[in-house]
């Protein structure tokens, strides 16, 4: 998963990237730490994706523009619009579950 720093480089990669997930996550958080590789590993199955994780802590401006109040907070953008938002605790089961669904939806 590759780290974007910048609002004009998540923009970017949103429009770039017809399926894609943004993983926003804080340096100092536990959770996300422990949520990050079972995110990573779900990703594995979906090569459709593209996946990018945020530092929050390196820009609020940018937790602010997306609506991201606390971390880990995980967005799926299909075709440039949020379709997914879980935060803080996330169910890998529950989430891979949706973007599977999406992900076949697209295909018919």
């Amino acid at each position: 998963m590759r780290q974007l720093n910048s609002l004009e480089q998540i923009k970017s990669f949103i429009e770039s990237n017809s399926f894609c997930l943004l993983y926003f996550s804080d340096e100092l958080c536990s959770v996300c730490q422990d949520t990050l590789p079972k995110v990573e590993l779900m990703l594995e199955n979906y090569g459709t994706v593209a996946s990018a994780k945020i530092i929050i802590n390196n820009s609020l401006e940018t937790a602010a523009h997306f609506s991201v109040f606390t971390a880990p907070t995980i967005l799926l953008y299909i075709g440039g619009k949020e379709f997914i938002r879980e935060a803080r605790f996330i169910s890998i089961t529950a989430l891979e579950s949706q973007i599977s669904r999406y992900i076949e939806l697209s295909e018919t």
